[in-house]
Protein backbone atom coordinates (compact mmCIF):
# COMPACT_ATOMS: atom_id res chain seq x y z
CA UNK A 1 0.00 0.00 0.00
CA UNK A 2 1.52 3.38 -1.04
CA UNK A 3 1.67 6.59 0.95
CA UNK A 4 -1.43 8.73 0.59
CA UNK A 5 -1.89 12.48 0.43
CA UNK A 6 -4.03 13.87 3.22
CA UNK A 7 -5.35 17.21 4.43
CA UNK A 8 -3.18 17.17 7.56
CA UNK A 9 -6.12 17.93 9.82
CA UNK A 10 -7.45 14.42 10.60
CA UNK A 11 -6.12 12.23 13.42
CA UNK A 12 -4.45 8.89 12.61
CA UNK A 13 -7.53 7.13 14.01
CA UNK A 14 -9.55 8.17 10.93
CA UNK A 15 -7.08 6.41 8.63
CA UNK A 16 -6.84 3.47 11.00
CA UNK A 17 -10.62 3.07 10.85
CA UNK A 18 -10.48 3.14 7.03
CA UNK A 19 -7.86 0.38 7.01
CA UNK A 20 -10.02 -1.75 9.29
CA UNK A 21 -13.07 -1.27 7.10
CA UNK A 22 -11.09 -2.09 3.95
CA UNK A 23 -10.05 -5.40 5.45
CA UNK A 24 -13.28 -6.12 7.29
CA UNK A 25 -11.48 -6.27 10.59
CA UNK A 26 -12.94 -5.28 13.90
CA UNK A 27 -11.06 -3.37 16.55
CA UNK A 28 -10.95 -6.51 18.66
CA UNK A 29 -9.36 -8.46 15.80
CA UNK A 30 -6.74 -5.73 15.28
CA UNK A 31 -6.01 -5.84 19.00
CA UNK A 32 -5.40 -9.58 18.76
CA UNK A 33 -3.13 -9.06 15.71
CA UNK A 34 -1.12 -6.38 17.49
CA UNK A 35 -1.06 -8.17 20.80
CA UNK A 36 -2.59 -5.11 22.43
CA UNK A 37 -5.75 -4.56 24.42
CA UNK A 38 -9.01 -3.62 22.64
CA UNK A 39 -9.11 -0.50 24.82
CA UNK A 40 -5.79 0.72 23.37
CA UNK A 41 -6.97 0.19 19.79
CA UNK A 42 -10.22 2.02 20.53
CA UNK A 43 -8.30 4.95 21.98
CA UNK A 44 -6.20 5.11 18.80
CA UNK A 45 -9.30 5.04 16.58
CA UNK A 46 -11.03 7.73 18.66
CA UNK A 47 -7.89 9.96 18.72
CA UNK A 48 -7.65 9.71 22.49
CA UNK A 49 -4.17 8.23 22.34
CA UNK A 50 -1.24 9.44 20.27
CA UNK A 51 0.66 7.12 17.95
CA UNK A 52 4.05 6.33 19.48
CA UNK A 53 7.05 4.99 17.57
CA UNK A 54 6.37 1.55 19.04
CA UNK A 55 2.72 1.66 17.94
CA UNK A 56 3.72 3.00 14.50
CA UNK A 57 5.97 -0.02 13.98
CA UNK A 58 3.21 -2.43 15.00
CA UNK A 59 0.65 -0.80 12.67
CA UNK A 60 3.18 -0.80 9.83
CA UNK A 61 3.61 -4.58 10.16
CA UNK A 62 -0.15 -5.10 10.37
CA UNK A 63 -1.10 -3.01 7.33
CA UNK A 64 2.02 -3.23 5.18
CA UNK A 65 2.95 0.43 5.50
CA UNK A 66 6.00 2.17 6.87
CA UNK A 67 6.20 3.26 10.51
CA UNK A 68 6.92 6.78 9.23
CA UNK A 69 3.49 6.90 7.59
CA UNK A 70 1.71 6.64 10.94
CA UNK A 71 4.14 8.97 12.67
CA UNK A 72 3.62 11.55 9.90
CA UNK A 73 -0.14 11.34 10.36
CA UNK A 74 0.27 11.88 14.08
CA UNK A 75 2.68 14.81 13.63
CA UNK A 76 0.45 16.51 11.05
CA UNK A 77 -2.56 16.18 13.30
CA UNK A 78 -0.77 17.52 16.37
CA UNK A 79 0.60 20.49 14.40
CA UNK A 80 -2.88 21.27 13.13
CA UNK A 81 -4.26 21.09 16.65
CA UNK A 82 -1.71 23.66 17.82
CA UNK A 83 -2.27 25.99 14.86
CA UNK A 84 -4.11 28.59 16.94
CA UNK A 85 -1.43 28.49 19.60
CA UNK A 86 1.22 28.95 16.92
CA UNK A 87 -0.56 32.04 15.59
CA UNK A 88 -0.70 33.45 19.09
CA UNK A 89 3.03 32.82 19.51
CA UNK A 90 3.78 34.55 16.20
CA UNK A 91 1.73 37.58 17.18
CA UNK A 92 3.36 37.73 20.59
CA UNK A 93 6.82 37.42 19.01
CA UNK A 94 5.97 40.34 16.74
CA UNK A 95 4.98 42.40 19.78
CA UNK A 96 8.29 41.65 21.47
CA UNK A 97 10.06 42.83 18.30
CA UNK A 98 8.39 46.23 18.27
CA UNK A 99 8.41 46.99 22.00
CA UNK A 100 10.29 45.95 25.16
CA UNK A 101 7.21 44.25 26.59
CA UNK A 102 8.87 42.77 29.68
CA UNK A 103 10.39 46.08 30.76
CA UNK A 104 7.21 48.01 29.99
CA UNK A 105 5.19 45.65 32.19
CA UNK A 106 7.85 45.76 34.90
CA UNK A 107 7.75 49.57 34.91
CA UNK A 108 3.91 49.56 34.95
CA UNK A 109 3.76 51.35 31.61
CA UNK A 110 1.33 48.73 30.36
CA UNK A 111 -0.59 45.89 32.00
CA UNK A 112 0.27 42.35 31.00
CA UNK A 113 -2.30 39.98 29.50
CA UNK A 114 -2.42 36.34 28.46
CA UNK A 115 -4.70 37.41 25.60
CA UNK A 116 -2.40 38.49 22.78
CA UNK A 117 -5.09 40.63 21.16
CA UNK A 118 -5.57 42.58 24.39
CA UNK A 119 -1.80 42.97 24.77
CA UNK A 120 -1.51 44.22 21.19
CA UNK A 121 -4.14 46.84 21.90
CA UNK A 122 -2.32 48.06 24.99
CA UNK A 123 1.00 48.31 23.16
CA UNK A 124 -0.54 50.22 20.26
CA UNK A 125 -2.24 52.66 22.63
CA UNK A 126 1.05 53.18 24.47
CA UNK A 127 2.91 53.85 21.21
CA UNK A 128 0.01 55.93 19.82
CA UNK A 129 -0.22 53.85 16.67
CA UNK A 130 -3.13 52.26 14.82
CA UNK A 131 -1.30 49.11 13.72
CA UNK A 132 1.92 47.29 14.54
CA UNK A 133 3.21 48.09 11.06
CA UNK A 134 3.43 51.73 12.14
CA UNK A 135 5.87 50.71 14.89
CA UNK A 136 8.44 50.02 12.20
CA UNK A 137 8.29 53.61 11.00
CA UNK A 138 10.94 55.93 12.40
CA UNK A 139 9.86 58.67 14.75
CA UNK A 140 10.85 62.14 13.55
CA UNK A 141 13.99 62.64 15.57
CA UNK A 142 17.61 63.64 15.52
CA UNK A 143 19.70 61.28 17.58
CA UNK A 144 23.20 61.80 18.88
CA UNK A 145 24.54 58.29 18.54
CA UNK A 146 27.45 56.47 17.02
CA UNK A 147 25.23 54.58 14.57
CA UNK A 148 22.76 55.89 11.99
CA UNK A 149 20.77 59.00 12.83
CA UNK A 150 17.71 57.36 11.29
CA UNK A 151 17.50 54.38 13.63
CA UNK A 152 15.54 54.19 16.85
CA UNK A 153 15.45 50.91 18.72
CA UNK A 154 12.16 49.62 20.18
CA UNK A 155 13.37 50.41 23.71
CA UNK A 156 14.39 53.95 22.75
CA UNK A 157 11.04 54.47 21.05
CA UNK A 158 9.20 53.23 24.15
CA UNK A 159 11.22 55.58 26.37
CA UNK A 160 10.34 58.54 24.17
CA UNK A 161 6.67 57.60 24.10
CA UNK A 162 6.61 57.32 27.89
CA UNK A 163 8.32 60.70 28.23
CA UNK A 164 5.80 62.28 25.86
CA UNK A 165 2.90 60.80 27.81
CA UNK A 166 4.25 62.05 31.15
CA UNK A 167 4.99 65.51 29.77
CA UNK A 168 1.32 66.21 29.14
CA UNK A 169 0.73 66.12 32.89
CA UNK A 170 3.22 68.93 33.62
CA UNK A 171 1.84 72.47 33.87
CA UNK A 172 4.01 75.35 32.64
CA UNK A 173 3.69 79.03 31.81
CA UNK A 174 3.65 80.10 28.13
CA UNK A 175 6.99 79.92 26.37
CA UNK A 176 8.58 83.17 25.24
CA UNK A 177 12.01 84.57 24.54
CA UNK A 178 11.73 86.63 27.71
CA UNK A 179 10.78 83.61 29.84
CA UNK A 180 13.74 81.68 28.42
CA UNK A 181 16.21 84.49 29.05
CA UNK A 182 14.98 85.01 32.61
CA UNK A 183 15.06 81.27 33.25
CA UNK A 184 18.63 80.90 32.03
CA UNK A 185 19.59 83.72 34.37
CA UNK A 186 18.04 81.89 37.31
CA UNK A 187 19.62 78.58 36.34
CA UNK A 188 23.04 80.19 36.37
CA UNK A 189 22.50 81.00 40.05
CA UNK A 190 21.80 77.29 40.75
CA UNK A 191 25.14 75.97 39.49
CA UNK A 192 27.12 76.26 42.70
CA UNK A 193 25.20 73.86 44.97
CA UNK A 194 23.60 70.42 44.72
CA UNK A 195 20.84 71.56 47.10
CA UNK A 196 19.73 74.20 44.58
CA UNK A 197 18.71 71.49 42.10
CA UNK A 198 15.34 71.24 43.82
CA UNK A 199 14.42 74.58 42.22
CA UNK A 200 15.24 73.52 38.66
CA UNK A 201 11.81 71.99 37.74
CA UNK A 202 10.03 75.20 38.86
CA UNK A 203 12.45 77.40 36.95
CA UNK A 204 11.95 75.37 33.79
CA UNK A 205 8.17 75.47 34.23
CA UNK A 206 8.37 79.29 34.47
CA UNK A 207 10.43 79.25 31.28
CA UNK A 208 7.68 77.27 29.54
CA UNK A 209 9.68 74.04 29.45
CA UNK A 210 8.37 70.74 30.82
CA UNK A 211 10.96 68.66 32.68
CA UNK A 212 10.65 64.88 32.96
CA UNK A 213 13.04 62.57 34.82
CA UNK A 214 12.67 59.11 33.29
CA UNK A 215 14.91 56.18 34.11
CA UNK A 216 16.41 54.72 30.94
CA UNK A 217 15.50 51.22 29.83
CA UNK A 218 18.35 48.68 29.76
CA UNK A 219 20.83 48.97 26.90
CA UNK A 220 19.34 52.18 25.48
CA UNK A 221 22.24 54.44 26.51
CA UNK A 222 19.87 57.42 26.51
CA UNK A 223 21.07 60.49 28.41
CA UNK A 224 18.32 62.92 27.47
CA UNK A 225 15.91 64.16 24.86
CA UNK A 226 14.27 67.34 23.68
CA UNK A 227 10.94 67.27 21.85
CA UNK A 228 7.85 69.42 21.43
CA UNK A 229 4.23 68.61 22.23
CA UNK A 230 3.35 71.42 19.83
CA UNK A 231 5.19 74.39 18.33
CA UNK A 232 5.21 76.25 21.64
CA UNK A 233 5.49 73.39 24.16
CA UNK A 234 9.04 72.04 24.51
CA UNK A 235 9.88 69.09 26.74
CA UNK A 236 13.24 68.12 28.23
CA UNK A 237 13.52 64.53 29.42
CA UNK A 238 16.55 63.33 31.35
CA UNK A 239 17.47 59.74 32.22
CA UNK A 240 20.15 60.52 34.84
CA UNK A 241 22.01 57.55 33.40
CA UNK A 242 25.12 58.88 35.11
CA UNK A 243 24.28 60.17 38.56
CA UNK A 244 26.83 62.99 38.63
CA UNK A 245 26.51 66.75 38.93
CA UNK A 246 28.53 67.40 35.77
CA UNK A 247 26.50 64.93 33.68
CA UNK A 248 23.21 66.38 34.94
CA UNK A 249 24.02 69.98 34.15
CA UNK A 250 25.72 69.27 30.83
CA UNK A 251 22.78 67.18 29.58
CA UNK A 252 20.15 69.61 30.87
CA UNK A 253 21.82 72.61 29.24
CA UNK A 254 22.42 70.64 26.04
CA UNK A 255 18.68 69.91 25.76
CA UNK A 256 17.80 73.49 26.70
CA UNK A 257 20.16 74.56 23.94
CA UNK A 258 17.90 72.76 21.49
CA UNK A 259 14.96 74.70 22.95
CA UNK A 260 16.80 78.02 22.81
CA UNK A 261 17.73 77.55 19.16
CA UNK A 262 14.28 76.24 18.26
CA UNK A 263 15.76 72.99 16.99
CA UNK A 264 13.13 70.96 15.24
CA UNK A 265 9.67 71.50 16.66
CA UNK A 266 7.96 68.26 15.68
CA UNK A 267 11.23 66.38 15.94
CA UNK A 268 12.65 64.36 18.83
CA UNK A 269 16.26 65.11 19.68
CA UNK A 270 17.31 61.87 21.32
CA UNK A 271 20.73 62.10 22.91
CA UNK A 272 22.52 58.78 23.24
CA UNK A 273 25.98 58.54 24.76
CA UNK A 274 25.97 62.30 25.23
CA UNK A 275 27.88 61.70 28.45
CA UNK A 276 29.86 58.65 29.42
CA UNK A 277 32.18 57.28 32.06
CA UNK A 278 34.63 59.84 30.79
CA UNK A 279 34.02 63.37 29.61
CA UNK A 280 30.56 64.71 28.90
CA UNK A 281 30.03 66.09 25.46
CA UNK A 282 31.18 63.82 22.66
CA UNK A 283 32.29 65.55 19.47
CA UNK A 284 30.15 63.30 17.29
CA UNK A 285 26.82 64.47 15.93
CA UNK A 286 24.95 66.76 13.62
CA UNK A 287 25.53 70.53 13.46
CA UNK A 288 22.62 71.14 15.84
CA UNK A 289 24.30 68.80 18.34
CA UNK A 290 27.63 70.62 18.11
CA UNK A 291 25.81 73.90 18.68
CA UNK A 292 23.95 72.51 21.71
CA UNK A 293 27.22 71.10 23.07
CA UNK A 294 28.98 74.45 22.71
CA UNK A 295 26.10 76.29 24.34
CA UNK A 296 26.04 73.89 27.30
CA UNK A 297 29.79 73.97 27.86
CA UNK A 298 30.06 77.77 27.65
CA UNK A 299 27.00 78.31 29.86
CA UNK A 300 28.47 76.13 32.60
CA UNK A 301 32.02 77.47 32.39
CA UNK A 302 32.68 80.39 30.01
CA UNK A 303 35.32 79.38 27.51
CA UNK A 304 37.53 82.38 28.26
CA UNK A 305 37.54 81.58 31.97
CA UNK A 306 38.33 77.91 31.40
CA UNK A 307 41.07 78.72 28.86
CA UNK A 308 42.71 81.08 31.37
CA UNK A 309 42.47 78.53 34.20
CA UNK A 310 44.03 75.80 32.05
CA UNK A 311 46.83 78.10 30.93
CA UNK A 312 47.66 78.99 34.53
CA UNK A 313 47.18 75.58 36.11
CA UNK A 314 47.86 72.71 33.69
CA UNK A 315 48.85 70.03 34.32
CA UNK A 316 48.83 70.41 38.12
CA UNK A 317 45.10 70.39 38.82
CA UNK A 318 45.05 70.09 42.59
CA UNK A 319 41.80 69.85 44.52
CA UNK A 320 42.35 73.20 46.20
CA UNK A 321 42.91 74.98 42.88
CA UNK A 322 39.81 73.39 41.37
CA UNK A 323 37.65 74.34 44.35
CA UNK A 324 38.93 77.93 44.40
CA UNK A 325 38.27 78.36 40.68
CA UNK A 326 34.79 76.88 41.01
CA UNK A 327 34.00 79.17 43.92
CA UNK A 328 35.21 82.24 42.03
CA UNK A 329 32.97 81.62 39.02
CA UNK A 330 30.14 80.31 41.24
CA UNK A 331 29.75 76.77 39.94
CA UNK A 332 30.01 73.38 41.61
CA UNK A 333 33.58 71.94 41.48
CA UNK A 334 32.23 68.82 39.81
CA UNK A 335 31.19 70.93 36.81
CA UNK A 336 34.77 72.12 36.46
CA UNK A 337 35.93 68.51 36.59
CA UNK A 338 33.48 67.59 33.85
CA UNK A 339 34.62 70.41 31.59
CA UNK A 340 38.27 69.54 32.09
CA UNK A 341 37.44 65.94 31.21
CA UNK A 342 35.65 67.26 28.13
CA UNK A 343 38.85 69.11 27.20
CA UNK A 344 40.81 65.92 27.96
CA UNK A 345 42.80 67.77 30.59
CA UNK A 346 41.72 65.24 33.23
CA UNK A 347 40.86 61.57 33.18
CA UNK A 348 37.65 60.29 34.74
CA UNK A 349 39.65 58.70 37.53
CA UNK A 350 40.88 62.05 38.82
CA UNK A 351 39.02 63.97 41.56
CA UNK A 352 36.02 61.66 41.46
CA UNK A 353 34.94 62.71 44.95
CA UNK A 354 34.00 66.10 43.56
CA UNK A 355 31.49 64.49 41.18
CA UNK A 356 28.60 64.53 43.60
CA UNK A 357 25.39 62.59 42.99
CA UNK A 358 22.21 64.49 42.13
CA UNK A 359 19.41 61.95 41.65
CA UNK A 360 18.05 61.99 45.19
CA UNK A 361 17.74 65.77 45.06
CA UNK A 362 16.21 66.39 41.63
CA UNK A 363 13.72 63.52 41.85
CA UNK A 364 12.16 65.07 44.94
CA UNK A 365 10.77 68.01 42.94
CA UNK A 366 10.60 66.82 39.31
CA UNK A 367 8.00 64.47 37.82
CA UNK A 368 9.93 61.22 37.98
CA UNK A 369 9.36 57.70 36.67
CA UNK A 370 11.92 55.15 37.80
CA UNK A 371 14.17 54.10 40.71
CA UNK A 372 11.05 53.29 42.74
CA UNK A 373 9.30 56.58 41.92
CA UNK A 374 5.86 56.18 40.37
CA UNK A 375 4.06 59.20 38.86
CA UNK A 376 0.82 60.21 40.61
CA UNK A 377 -2.03 58.04 39.38
CA UNK A 378 0.56 55.98 37.46
CA UNK A 379 0.29 58.28 34.44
Amino acid sequence: MGERTFAEIFPPGVFLKEELEARGWSQIELAEILGKTPALVNELVMARRAVTPETAKALAHAFGTSPQYWLNLESAYQLWRTKEADESISRRARLYQVAPIKEMVKRNWIESSENVEVLEGRVMRFLSIQSLEEAGMDLPHAARKSSSYNEVTPSQRAWLCRARSLARAVSVTPLSKRSLDEGFGQLRKMLHSIAELRHVPRILADMGVRLIILEALPQTRIDGACFWLDKSSPVVALSLRYDRVDAFWFTLLHELGHVKFGDGAGKEFLDIDLVSDGAPGSHQGQPSEHRANAFSADFLVPKSELDDFIARTAPLYSRSKLVRFAKRIKVHPGIIIGQLQYREELTYAQHRRLLEKVRNVITQSALTDGWGHTPPGNL
